[in-house]
């Protein structure tokens, strides 16, 4: 069925028959070509390209929950591209501009709204960085633009500008970027790789892999053993969990990253806005409630719920920059697996294990990856070849020193 205004009115006039499970749930077949565990959107838009861009076929994704359940529905949903670094820009421009055409190409509503993204500056030395990072971001092919104070205020009237801690100077603003649905991502790819043939398995959680002579040959699963020509892994905070079943030891962290939401409010936010002074990022929803979260919780856990005293830091920032906000109730809040790669930047390579591949190590960069980190692991398991965009994001850069420190933080990946 494909999706339009008028198959909506179809089914309101006729009792709402005609709708169809939005994908199959097929039993495991014993040998695939292609395996690609974890269904979430990183997975399943992997598996989605692999059939339509690439012609590939016999795929399965295997999902230990359900579709949606992890971390591509627990995100605070914002897509953009305003990053510096050569290894870094091409690749998230590359997705930006595939999310601005997914919800055709996919026939799903992904909500993609491009509302602009907003990051404050607070001092000149701030200025002067946003300016050369604007300049990155026109020279690769995207879009910024440095606005100063009264531009500023003339988006965001409610922000405090001067009498504050942190004066507000201006900001650098990506017009392009905006946020998108997190669950309507993974359901529209899912749907999409299923009418491809993509079987999507879920409740079917890997328990191991079988390594013969230096080769995967497949994975056993809670569902039975399945073999399979070439098996991708891209499991977000439990990568070191999953390959560690492969005797692989990862350049990778896991750390709790919190967020929250509001009860609804009125439209008062017209884009999305992070704060210069510290790591708080907000946006609205369409459902009125504002969406904000700030920095890890900087221990290691695999925990999906945080600590009081992050909470209160992120409240303080939130305060500090919206002083509105404290007449504000919240609504609820969760926690995320991040995977803290060395340098704060994602993998996607070969592993030493001839059939077996990693795709992870995202940060805080994985739901605006979605589009991109899919086309490129589907491009490196269809041709053993890294897609133009992705070179850098290889597994042996930690050896080699290439690395893609966007934060300047060094190798701590508590502080990515």
């Amino acid at each position: 069925m494909r999706y339009s205004g008028f198959q909506i009115i179809k089914e309101a006039l006729t009792g709402h028959r005609g709708w169809r499970p939005q994908w199959r749930d097929p039993d495991p077949q014993p040998e695939y070509d292609y395996v690609i565990i974890g269904g979430g959107g990183h997975g399943l838009a992997t598996a989605y390209y692999l059939a339509r861009t690439f012609g590939q076929s016999r795929i399965a994704v295997l999902e230990k929950g359900w579709i949606g359940g992890g971390n591509v529905g627990r995100n605070t949903t914002i897509v953009r591209s305003n990053y510096m670094l050569d290894g870094n820009l091409p690749f998230y421009e590359f997705s930006l501009r595939l999310w601005e055409g997914l919800e055709q190409e996919l026939n799903y509503n992904v909500m993609m709204s491009q509302r602009g993204v907003l990051n404050l500056m607070h001092s000149d030395t701030q200025r002067d960085d946003y300016i050369r990072r604007g300049n990155a971001m026109i020279l690769n092919g995207a879009d910024a633009e440095l606005l100063d104070q009264k531009q500023v205020l003339d988006r965001y009237p409610f922000l405090n500008v001067n009498n504050a801690r942190f004066p507000v100077m201006g900001g650098l603003l990506q017009p392009r970027a905006g946020t998108a649905r997190h669950d309507a991502v993974a359901w529209g790819y899912a749907r999409a790789a299923d009418a491809l043939g993509v079987d999507i398995l879920q409740n079917c959680e890997v328990t191991g892999f079988r390594i013969e002579n230096g080769r995967c040959r497949g994975v056993d699963t809670s569902r039975g053993f399945i073999g399979a020509k070439k098996v991708g892994a891209c499991v977000a905070g439990a990568s070191s969990t999953v390959m560690a079943r492969a005797g692989m030891r990862l350049p990778i962290e896991s750390h709790v990253l919190q967020a929250f939401v509001t009860e609804g409010l009125k439209p008062v936010l017209p884009g999305v806005i992070t704060f210069g002074a510290g790591h708080f990022y907000c946006s609205q929803s369409d459902k009125g409630g504002l969406v904000f979260g700030a920095n890890l919780d900087g221990y290691n856990s695999y925990a999906q719920r945080g600590n009081l005293p992050t909470v209160e830091d992120v409240m303080e920032e939130a305060i500090a920059m919206f002083p509105m906000l404290c007449r504000a109730r919240l609504l609820r809040s969760w926690g995320g697996v991040m995977d803290m790669s060395m340098d704060g930047s994602p993998i996607i390579d070969r592993t030493d294990i001839d059939g077996l591949y990693f795709n992870g190590g995202w940060c805080y960069g994985g739901f605006k990856a979605t589009p991109a980190s899919g086309f490129a692991y589907a491009h490196l398991l269809a041709t053993d070849t890294p897609h133009e965009t992705a070179t850098a994001f290889r597994l042996n850069r930690f050896e080699t020193g290439h690395m893609i420190d966007e934060k300047g933080e060094g190798n701590q990946p508590n502080l990515h």
